[in-house]
């Protein structure tokens, strides 16, 4: 009996002085939780320089916009001052070609000295003075007319080309902003996982601790015993009060659940109209910035604001508006938006789009690219 009690001592201080040595989960937890902290500070850090980008990427959308719109402008302005130029220099030769017969030069002269009196040859004159300066007056007119819309156009297409160069560097950013967000995002959920873990191995510690001071207390209270019964000399029957004790740690699991649903309701021939309207333009128009001119010219968010009138359905005219507007939606179908900043185009199906892709190019069919899915 004796070296019974004595092994259950043992036992007993062997398992407390083993605890004494576990590592502690629960520093471990506060760690942790630290790290995710300082962590998701630098994702809202980053979420807030994403947002200024995103606002510096509509900004400039628009300025884009505007300045395609003022050089398609200045494009009519020059062609309407080149045909007055050309106008007037058709009409001076005309002129010429009256006043001088046609080139002999006498024309002149003669219609001064055959004038009769000396006033009427110096009205004459002067008449004749008066066409060769207006017509040289107006030509020159024009010409700097040209020049001006020339110079105007050229500073137009510069700014653009700046400001073109500008929208892609913050593209580039904001692709970077993106990923960092996401590895980010991605090591807070780490973290969690690693919390979630180490809570609950602190909860195991904690009551693996309380069993070993409960297994010790019955040990000590069993020593006792035996040792008050061999001091009165009494014996006992040979049995042993055994106490069992079940020690249950459980880890409580936790689940969560998130959905997305709903979204705007699709009308299939609302679709099929901004589809068609999208279809009557490939091949047709090409990629301008700013423009919005069927069978000629679009920009990309000018397309798709043009294809959805067409089914009766008012947007907004830039990608960013779009986005903040519209529905985002998982089930894509003929005539929603493919959107990514800083452009759009018209799903079609079949993960196929019609956009106005880039200068020059025509409005063509491509394969789908797409961050969200819009729906108006």
């Amino acid at each position: 009996m004796k070296w019974k009690k004595i092994s259950s001592v043992f036992l007993a201080t062997a398992l407390t002085c083993s605890l004494a040595v576990t590592p502690v989960f629960a520093d471990e937890v506060d760690d942790l939780k630290q790290q995710k902290q300082e962590t998701q500070s630098e994702v809202n850090s980053l979420q807030s320089q994403l947002n200024t980008l995103m606002s510096k990427i509509s900004d400039l959308e628009d300025e884009l916009i505007t300045t395609g719109e003022e050089i398609a402008q200045a494009e009519e302005d020059l062609k309407e001052a080149e045909a007055e130029e050309e106008a007037q220099y058709e009409a001076m030769k005309l002129r010429i070609k009256y006043m001088y017969e046609e080139g002999s030069g006498t024309a002149t002269l003669e219609k001064v000295f055959t004038s009769g009196d000396i006033t009427s040859m110096l009205t004459q004159a002067e008449y004749s003075q008066q066409v060769h300066n207006y017509d040289r007056e107006k030509l020159e007119e024009y010409a700097a007319t040209v020049q001006k819309v020339e110079d105007l156009k050229e500073t137009l297409e510069t700014k653009q080309e700046d400001l073109k160069n500008t929208q892609a560097e913050y593209q580039t950013q904001q692709t970077e902003l993106n990923e960092t967000i996401t590895e980010k995002s991605a090591e807070i959920e780490n973290l969690d996982e690693q919390i979630e873990e180490a809570a609950r191995k602190a909860a195991e510690e904690e009551a693996a601790r309380k069993a070993a001071e409960e297994a010790a207390r019955a040990a000590e209270a069993n020593n006792e015993a035996g040792g008050s019964e061999n001091a009165g000399g009494s014996s006992q029957d040979d049995n042993s009060t055994g106490g069992s004790s079940n020690n249950s740690s459980g880890g409580g699991g936790s689940s969560s659940s998130s959905s997305s649903g709903g979204g705007a309701s699709y009308n299939a021939s609302t679709g099929n109209a901004i589809v068609d309207a999208a279809w009557s333009q490939v091949g047709n128009a090409i990629y301008e910035w700013g423009a919005q001119r069927p069978y000629d010219a679009f920009d990309c968010s000018g397309l798709v604001q043009w294809c959805y009138a067409q089914a009766g359905i008012s947007i907004p005219r830039t990608s960013s508006s779009i986005l903040s507007s519209g529905t985002i939606v998982s089930d894509p179908q003929p005539g929603d938006i493919c959107w990514t900043p800083g452009h759009v185009a018209i799903y079609i199906g079949g993960g196929q789009m019609i956009e106005a892709q880039q200068d020059g190019v025509p409005i063509c069919v491509s394969s789908v690219r797409v961050t969200y899915y819009v729906r108006f």
